[in-house]
């Protein structure tokens, strides 16, 4: 089944808007921090912080060495672009929250993927400390899109309401051989 005009309207806005927003930090974040420097927004909370991530969410395989990293993250990447493509395609119309979700993760995926290829690594720079001096790990606006992406889809997929079971015009046993069914009232 081929999408939607209508959730083509949502979907690349929110595909538009999301890769955007996420290229032009990163460049922003480049153009005025140095690799490492700190600027404090709220104290003991919030700062931004150019660090660089060759590895996944929260550093995985940042220590693999740097050929595999980049076969890996790109193919994998690759294959999620092409996977949210494909569920795109198959949206029933009328589904304009998921296409938009579909086009937050996959801004956000296309974002990241931008910075693996510019940089060989991904541009984090939003530095989070939280209660009890936890640090979070640094993270991008493409991964803020990713997660409320995503996070969108699930709550489509819990509230999606279960389809009605198909009922023959008698309404009673249908899913029983007729002769289960009892005869014909009179």
């Amino acid at each position: 089944m081929q999408t939607s005009s209508q959730n083509l309207r949502f979907f690349l806005p929110s595909f538009l808007i999301t890769l955007v927003i996420d290229q032009l930090t990163k460049t922003w974040i480049i153009d005025r921090f140095a690799y490492g420097e700190r600027l404090t927004v709220i104290e003991g909370f919030f700062n931004l912080t150019h660090v660089r991530n060759p590895g996944g969410a929260f550093s995985f395989l940042a220590t693999m060495p740097e050929q595999l990293r980049q076969v890996f993250f790109l193919g994998t990447g690759c294959l999620a672009i092409g996977l949210l493509a494909i569920f795109l395609w198959k949206l029933e119309p009328g589904q304009w929250r998921s296409a938009t979700a579909i086009g937050a993760v996959l801004g956000g995926a296309i974002g990241n993927l931008t910075d693996r290829v510019l940089y060989g690594e991904v541009i984090d720079f939003l530095d989070f400390r939280l209660i009890g001096g936890y640090v979070w790990p640094t993270f991008n606006m493409a991964d803020c899109w990713i997660v409320v992406g995503v996070g969108i889809l699930m709550l489509e997929m819990f509230l999606e309401e279960e389809p009605k079971p198909a009922v023959e015009e008698s309404g009673v046993g249908s899913d029983l051989p007729a002769e289960a069914n009892g005869p014909p009232p009179s």
